[in-house]
């Protein structure tokens, strides 16, 4: 376990390799069908893609601020002790 506050992109890289290479074989596959093979069919409107990234952003964000005051919650408790 490396628990160091700092990492250089070459131990970032090592520890991922597998990933990338994964994800790059899996974005390749589709992109080389789209631009090579004339799959049209393969693109995606814009719409639904921001749709959801629109409706993920508003329960991260509800998410995140719940967390919060819970924390800030804790922290009034302990300092009350």
């Amino acid at each position: 376990m490396h628990a160091g506050k700092h990492f250089t992109i070459k131990e970032v890289m090592f520890w991922t390799r597998r990933d990338i290479f994964f994800l790059l074989l899996v974005a390749t596959i589709p992109t080389f069908l789209f631009v090579v093979g004339d799959c049209k069919w393969l693109a995606i409107p814009w719409l639904p893609i921001a749709l959801l990234g629109t409706a993920v952003a508003f329960v991260i964000g509800f998410a995140n601020n719940a967390s919060y005051d819970r924390m800030w919650e804790a922290r009034k408790s302990w300092g009350l002790l």
